[in-house]
């Protein structure tokens, strides 16, 4: 790791901690992710299409953002969606070339339909503090994400809870659960969803979507 590296995953750890110390519940977790989920999160990208976006939810201070690079995900092709404007800066100065949106990702901002407008989503891939909001603000959020991706591609979420963030019935999807991932503090496990045919309401971009005009 080089110096300036260094600097910015120090910084990013202090943000990480102001941030959870103004506002514990928009943050989730008592730590950054570890490289470990990172890697494990990473692994359950498909490969193909290889030019398609990846977009990643709540990168926070960018570990699974770095992981996701690593396992040779281009960052021309890697769309990260960060709610707090201070990981949103860290962000751009650790992944110039990473395209970095500030916006809500359960109310997504414009700028990520016109991502999606010409090109094949690959993945979504969330670090979202699912478990601290209802389940139907949950439901609705996942389900919707499921609907903008292409049957087959997956929902990437990891989570603490003993049971799934999201019933797989209640967005139409499979679900897949890996094992406990005991570097990671809390130990966490990787959810992926997967809608095999496409639902009834998918075909467009969902209604918390908003299209510019």
């Amino acid at each position: 790791m080089d110096g300036r590296e260094h600097r910015l995953r120090t910084q990013a750890d202090a943000a990480f901690i102001r941030g959870w110390l103004r506002n514990p519940l928009k943050i989730g977790a008592v730590s950054p992710s570890s490289r470990a989920l990172a890697r494990r999160m990473a692994e359950a990208v498909p490969a193909e299409p290889s030019d398609g976006i990846v977009v990643e939810l709540g990168p926070g201070t960018g570990v699974v953002t770095a992981g996701l690079l690593e396992a040779g995900i281009a960052p021309e092709n890697l769309v990260c969606l960060e709610y707090q404007p201070e990981f949103c800066t860290l962000l751009r100065a650790r992944f110039p070339r990473v395209h970095v949106l500030q916006g809500d990702a359960y109310e997504p901002p414009p700028a990520l339909a016109g991502f999606l407008r010409e090109r094949r989503l690959r993945a979504v891939v969330s670090s979202l503090p699912l478990m601290t909001k209802p389940e139907p603000e949950r439901v609705r959020a996942v389900a919707g994400y499921l609907d903008l991706l292409p049957p087959g591609a997956p929902f990437i979420q990891f989570s603490y809870a003993l049971s799934a963030p999201v019933r797989a019935t209640l967005v139409d999807a499979d679900v897949a659960v890996s094992p406990w991932i005991k570097r990671n503090l809390p130990p966490a496990r990787v959810i992926t969803y997967r809608r095999n045919e496409a639902s009834p309401s998918a075909g467009g971009l969902p209604a918390f979507v908003a299209v510019p005009r």
